[in-house]
């Protein structure tokens, strides 16, 4: 084990329901490389922040507490920001807990770099799908795709279960065109056992407001709910 290493944990979130199987802790990590339009969570984007620091060694000693709550199909999820960007602190923490017995899941949106031995040590993949072509993939996050290509061919080549999210926000994305379109590329991936499509919501508005900085959505409306089910209902019809 690497010695001295600290995590950036912004936030501890404990006996989460959303955020994979079972009841867990979820943990999310500073820093994210992705400006995306409808981030959520824009104060855990820079390195710096509201946050505490945590060796690995720390870090599992607390979420061993909760283990008597993660039961059979609970455990822990690494979240952000973007986990990857903490590349060694991360891998040294999911070690710790498989020596547990935790049930490790990462949720991330694929942009990062050497994680091959972090996902050896992740029992699930959470990935937010931005995009699914390239073009599109640029305007949402102001990055380029391939780094998340690499990442999801990744995962496939070792045969990592997966479920895959996507944010849908009126106007960008929510198109019956586009929604085919992401049809036919979650087509060609396996081990796919979940796949979700999330309303777009303007409560992080006022986090931009707290920042100082301007809301790169400005006045776009909430997805509606109905509608955004009716869309995954055809992503999902046979």
């Amino acid at each position: 084990m690497k010695k001295n290493i600290k995590g950036r944990i912004a936030e501890i979130q404990t006996l989460g329901l959303l955020d994979g199987p079972g009841i867990r802790t979820v943990v999310f990590l500073q820093g994210c490389p992705l400006h995306c339009l409808y981030c959520h969570n824009p104060e855990m984007q820079d390195m710096d922040g509201n946050i505490k620091e945590y060796t690995p060694e720390e870090l599992v000693t607390f979420l061993k507490r909760y283990k008597p709550y993660y039961k059979d199909n609970g455990g822990v999820t690494f979240s952000g920001g973007e986990p990857l960007t903490q590349r060694d602190f991360l891998l040294e923490t999911i070690k710790l807990c498989k020596q547990e017995g935790i049930h490790t899941c990462l949720d991330t949106s694929g942009f990062g770099v050497n994680y091959d031995e972090i996902l050896d040590y992740t029992d699930l993949v959470i990935m937010d799908i931005k995009a699914c072509n390239s073009e599109l993939y640029t305007k949402i996050t102001r990055q380029k795709i391939e780094t998340s290509l690499k990442f999801l061919e990744t995962c496939q080549r070792k045969n990592k279960k997966m479920w895959l999210r996507q944010v849908i926000v009126p106007g960008v994305n929510d198109s019956i065109e586009q929604i085919l379109e992401l049809k036919t590329f979650i087509s060609n991936l396996k081990n796919i056992e979940r796949v979700e499509l999330l309303p777009y919501h303007t409560m992080a508005k006022n986090k931009y407001e707290k920042l100082g900085r301007v809301y790169p959505l400005g006045t776009t409306l909430a997805m509606d709910e109905k509608r955004c089910k009716e869309l995954e209902d055809l992503l999902k019809k046979k």
